[in-house]
């Protein structure tokens, strides 16, 4: 009967030592979402086709988003 307590012992100790996350370490461990950068890039309107691409693909020259080097060139 004592033999049978000190496995029960032993295992709970076990499981909730090493096996058991409390919420606080479980917050932890989880990577934390960078607020200052968007998901989502804003669309722009290439001047010339009229084609709406990622402002971080596009070309600023003069003030003005073109979609690629031949849009530019023909402006």
């Amino acid at each position: 009967m004592i033999k049978w307590l000190v496995v029960i012992g032993v295992v709970g100790f076990v499981y909730f030592y090493f096996i058991k996350k409390t919420p606080q370490e479980i917050q932890k461990s989880k990577p934390k979402k960078d607020n200052s950068q968007n998901n989502i890039n804003e669309m722009v309107e290439c001047s010339v086709c009229k084609t709406y691409c990622e402002v971080d693909d596009m070309i600023l020259s003069g003030s003005k988003y073109y979609c690629s080097q031949e849009c530019l060139e023909n402006a």
